[in-house]
């Protein structure tokens, strides 16, 4: 392992990435997430890698995708508002399997809202902000180091699957400060770009799925001659109007991700063993709930914590599980109700779902998810 050194969450995800082999960062700088692009300036060059700082949001999320095209590993990092704008080039690298990672510091919204307060606002427009029928992975850190492991996680999803992969955070972990020790090189996996496995002479064609459902287009500049469009496309890659192609395509959009999720979904269970009661947190409200849950039971309250780190495609196991074995779940959000929705959806009326939401530019304290606790219970030891 490396030294022990103070880091902050945004700089952890720098480094993680860059970590997993990232060596083209395009953006424009929106707070909370301003020093990931620092810290990429900073260090890419010494990497051989590039940073450019483009004119707005929408060109940042399109250089990303050209360089991608062009066999770099990218990133690219922003809040609520620039995520909106990149929704539609979003879109487009899911469809024409292009991978990226994009980093999204959750600030308050509408709008421009409250710049640099923390929220989880985003929950929703992660998974449903662009158009269509598509999967979609978000990973949710809740410290530093993890910040640190969810970004190669991030980049190795992304060049796997070749699909967009959220880093979903939020302004608490993006701006904390921990001491971490970060693993030394050799000991991190990294998942290697794609490459084709037939030549042109076998009858290479890009947009073939390999027998995990995930085709290798070849990188431009490589010596294959390869489509690329937005359009539901056939092996090819050009387009085609067929309804039988565009079934199957948007299906193995959906399988390549399906049959890989008991694997890509992460979460921790904390004090589970007796609960009679659950808690599920995720990012940096998850860390206010696991001290909740400790007073809690410190009370004598039974109650247990879920905390969620894969927040798409969603933990249904886990939630299926959690609710036919307590009375009750409660969500602590930043937001006016998101992620309570998708627990509720899972737990299908085995047990009541509440939901804890703040919403004022203010972190939750222990002391009101215990309230909220106490509520669920009803004072229940």
């Amino acid at each position: 392992m490396t030294e022990m050194k103070l880091m902050q969450g945004n700089e952890a995800c720098a480094a993680g990435a860059l970590a997993a082999g990232v060596r083209f960062f395009g953006g424009y700088p929106i707070t909370p997430s301003t020093e990931i692009a620092e810290t990429m300036a900073k260090k890419l060059p010494a990497l051989g890698g590039c940073f450019i700082q483009m004119e707005d949001e929408i060109s940042g999320m399109g250089v990303v995708l050209g360089a991608s095209l062009a066999g770099r590993k990218v990133l690219t990092a922003t809040s609520g508002p620039g995520f909106s704008l990149k929704q539609e080039l979003i879109g487009y690298a899911a469809c024409a399997e292009i991978p990226v990672v994009i980093v999204d510091v959750q600030r308050v919204g509408p709008s421009t809202g409250q710049p640099t307060s923390p929220s989880q606002g985003d929950v929703m427009q992660v998974r449903w902000g662009t158009h269509g029928d598509h999967p979609m992975i978000a990973l949710s850190p809740w410290t530093v180091r993890e910040t640190f492991d969810a970004a190669v996680m991030a980049v190795n999803y992304a060049e796997r699957f070749r699909t967009p992969v959220i880093l979903l955070m939020d302004e608490i972990v993006g701006h904390l400060r921990e001491n971490v020790q970060l693993p030394n090189a050799s000991d991190i996996t990294v998942y290697p770009r794609r490459r084709p496995t037939k030549s042109r002479a076998a009858g290479y064609q890009p947009y073939e799925p390999e027998q995990d459902m995930v085709p290798n287009p070849a990188d431009f500049g490589t010596g294959y001659r390869i489509h690329v469009t937005g359009l539901i496309h056939d092996y090819t890659g050009f387009p085609s109007g067929s309804p039988v192609v565009t079934e199957k395509f948007i299906d193995r959009l959906h399988r390549k991700i399906a049959i890989a999720q008991d694997e890509i979904t992460h979460y921790d269970e904390f004090f589970m063993e007796d609960a009679e009661y659950a808690v599920v947190s995720y990012g940096g409200v998850a860390r206010t709930a696991y001290e909740a849950v400790r007073k809690a039971r410190a009370k004598g309250l039974k109650v247990g914590m879920i905390r969620l780190m894969t927040i798409w495609p969603f933990a249904n196991k886990i939630i299926e599980q959690t609710a036919e074995k307590v009375r009750a779940i409660l969500v602590p959000e930043l937001n006016y109700g998101q992620l309570k929705y998708e627990v509720e959806r899972a737990a299908a009326g085995r047990c009541p779902v509440s939901l804890l939401a703040k919403y004022n530019t203010l972190l939750f304290t222990p002391d009101e998810i215990v309230d909220g606790i106490e509520n669920l219970t009803g004072g229940r030891i």
